[in-house]
């Protein structure tokens, strides 16, 4: 065929290796192979291989520049004070260098908790002020379960928080033996002048303490005191009241209505009357704590009652207590604050007229001033604040007791009360 083609296929040259040779190579080659396949021990190190970086080049912005560090002035208040006798609050605006017509617009938002007149020697009071010299907070620490902060809203208008803090109560007893009075005995023993005040009114009706006690008697008080983060509040409780004079015993358990009742479920204080007046009037702006303001739409709670009384209407205490404040504000107007026994705090804004002292020790249905128009009013009313444990609540929704004898299924708790604090005292 490769003539046909035209061309001819050359001749392909074969060695002709003796057969021995052939097998000595063939061989060789397997073991090669072998060698080259076969696996080896080899440890790999864990060592990393050091590579040399250019950080310069990676990141030349970073070499350019110079690195330096800026110190931030840390931000502290234009005014920290502790209040003193003599302060008045235009004077601590004036230190602070805020003009009275800012102040005017705390005190705006102060009505809600009305807490700028409550201030005394010891509290402490901050302003703050923001990069265009404006107040932008003020911080009044009155203890540590205590705080109320005002802040400053885009609008120049303020804004308040009223901060009260549960914390953790403790039960102490203080007691022991008359020897002399019993004021001078039981501040001996470590009561102090609130409590044995409290101790004494809270027992006047069952007790003639300067008749009746004698050298010899014994008494026991069981208090409760308030903690925040370890450090005393001041606030206090008096939880069980027992007084031995040798032929009877004079008690008083604190229930968990806030009222006292003796070991049988007595009432000793009378019960609370829930309008403070001595006459049906309409009621014309119920409690709302969600109350929104009309122009700003932001919250702002109405914390109390308003009743629509004519100007130079008798206002009546609810329950007894001692006046705590009697003064005027420019928004609140004339207001009263009264301290109950049962850990109510009730309030009485707009007032025409004061006919009680700060101090002053009240009973229920005792006159303690008129109705009027003054301050931030847009009519004659009387508003009326019902506060329990430092919170409004609803005066017309409190649980109170309007009853001189605990019923029969809250008495039986009641005593199951008594006896578990009985057993603390008698321990104490």
């Amino acid at each position: 065929m490769s003539k046909i083609m035209g061309f001819q296929r050359p001749a392909v040259s074969q060695v002709n290796l003796p057969n021995l040779h052939k097998k000595i190579l063939l061989a060789s080659v397997f073991v090669v192979g072998a060698a080259l396949l076969w696996p080896t021990q080899q440890e790999f190190s864990s060592q990393r291989i050091p590579v040399a970086i250019d950080i310069d080049s990676l990141l030349p912005h970073i070499a350019q520049q110079e690195t330096t560090l800026k110190l931030v002035k840390p931000i502290s208040p234009i005014l920290d004070r502790v209040i003193e006798s003599g302060d008045t609050l235009s004077h601590l605006f004036e230190l602070a260098g805020i003009d009275q017509r800012t102040m005017y617009k705390v005190l705006e938002a102060d009505l809600e908790v009305l807490a700028l007149d409550t201030l005394l020697p010891g509290n402490r009071i901050q302003f703050w002020d923001n990069a265009n010299g404006e107040l932008d907070k003020l911080e009044l620490y009155f203890n540590p379960a205590h705080q109320v902060v005002f802040t400053r809203f885009k609008d120049g208008t303020y804004g308040v928080n009223d901060i009260n803090i549960d914390g953790i109560w403790q039960n102490r007893i203080v007691g022991g033996e008359i020897n002399g009075s019993f004021y001078v005995s039981a501040k001996n023993a470590g009561l102090s002048a609130a409590e044995i005040q409290k101790v004494e009114s809270l027992l006047k009706s069952k007790l003639n303490f300067s008749r009746e006690l004698h050298a010899g008697d014994t008494f026991s008080v069981l208090v409760n005191d308030q903690f925040v983060e370890g450090e005393p509040t001041g606030i206090t409780s008096i939880e069980g009241i027992r007084i031995n004079t040798g032929r009877r015993d004079v008690t008083a358990f604190q229930n968990i209505d806030g009222n006292y009742y003796d070991i049988q479920g007595q009432s000793l204080t009378p019960a609370f009357q829930r309008i403070p007046l001595n006459r049906k009037v309409r009621l014309s702006s119920r409690f709302n704590p969600y109350r929104k303001h009309p122009i700003t739409g932001r919250v702002r709670p109405h914390n109390g009652t308003d009743f629509a009384t004519p100007i130079g209407t008798q206002v009546v205490a609810p329950g007894d207590g001692v006046v705590t404040l009697v003064t005027k504000h420019a928004f609140a107007g004339n207001y009263i604050v009264i301290d109950h026994d049962n850990k109510v705090r009730t309030r009485y804004l707009h007032l025409s007229r004061f006919l009680v002292k700060r101090g002053q020790r009240v009973t229920r249905g005792q006159v303690i001033g008129l109705s009027g128009n003054t301050g931030a009013s847009t009519g004659p009313h009387l508003h009326y604040e019902f506060i329990v444990n430092g919170r409004p609540i609803d005066a017309m929704k409190a649980n109170i007791a309007e009853a001189k004898v605990l019923p029969k299924k809250q008495l039986q708790a009641f005593q199951a009360l008594v006896r578990s604090r009985s057993m603390m005292m008698d321990l104490g």
